[in-house]
């Protein structure tokens, strides 16, 4: 499938390999991983239609988020998340684990569950023999304690979040996350539904900095730095 980029230049890219270039594993601190987010929106902010997020989505979008999850150590959703969408292994595809071989990696990326609580939600990703995890409770749940302990323990070097809303305000609010990757879908939902980040407001707002954008069928992937706050 072929995806239009905008910037930093105008060319026609493959969706499968628009996000080859990334080298992510070049940027991780000595302390913590690398954070990369990766979220889908309405035109109108919202991170769910009926509940979900496939609503929003489309065929390039879910191009682009195996792409992302295919170049990490490892992936991490909040616990509503995984029990909405149903999580499974996160490498389900052979070819993929084959892929993710030939770029050094282990051919599947650490599952990451933080949970103060310890409820925990009944699904593939947690009972899968083959799926790798790594998951804490409790105080051991605390975003910056957990990234450091991701780093020094299981050696990942590379984080992806994807969602929801609120552990991704977390994170955030951590000062953990260093690049956005947001999709913002040509839709409007109107309602009260979550944003794409729910927790206490940034003060000042968090700022972001535009590294690339591509263009599919009206729908446009955004891939931000994640600035310094601004008085």
């Amino acid at each position: 499938m072929q995806i239009r980029r905008l910037l930093p230049d105008v060319t026609q890219v493959e969706a499968e390999r628009a996000l080859d270039e990334l080298h992510l594993h070049d940027l991780a601190p000595r302390d913590r991983p690398y954070v990369v987010a990766n979220m889908v929106a309405s035109a109108d902010g919202h991170s769910t239609l009926e509940g979900a997020s496939a609503g929003l989505s489309g065929p390039a979008d879910r191009a682009l988020f195996h792409a992302l999850r295919r170049q990490v150590d490892a992936v991490l959703a909040g616990t509503g998340t995984l029990r909405v969408e149903r999580y499974r292994r996160l490498i389900l595809k052979p070819e993929a684990r084959e892929d993710r071989r030939a770029r050094g990696l282990e051919p599947d990326p650490v599952a990451v569950v933080l949970s103060r609580s310890g409820d925990l939600p009944d699904i593939g990703m947690l009972t899968d023999p083959e799926q790798p995890r790594a998951v804490f409770t409790g105080d051991d749940a605390d975003p910056a304690r957990a990234l450091a302990r991701l780093r020094a323990e299981h050696g990942v070097r590379t984080l992806l979040c994807e969602g929801g809303a609120t552990i991704l305000g977390s994170l955030l609010a951590a000062g953990v996350v260093d690049e956005l990757f947001l999709a913002l879908s040509p839709k409007l939902v109107g309602g009260s539904g979550p944003g794409t980040v729910v927790g206490p407001p940034f003060h000042p707002p968090v700022t972001l900095k535009l590294l690339h954008l591509l263009e599919h069928e009206d729908m446009l992937f955004m891939r931000y730095r994640i600035g310094i706050p601004r008085g």
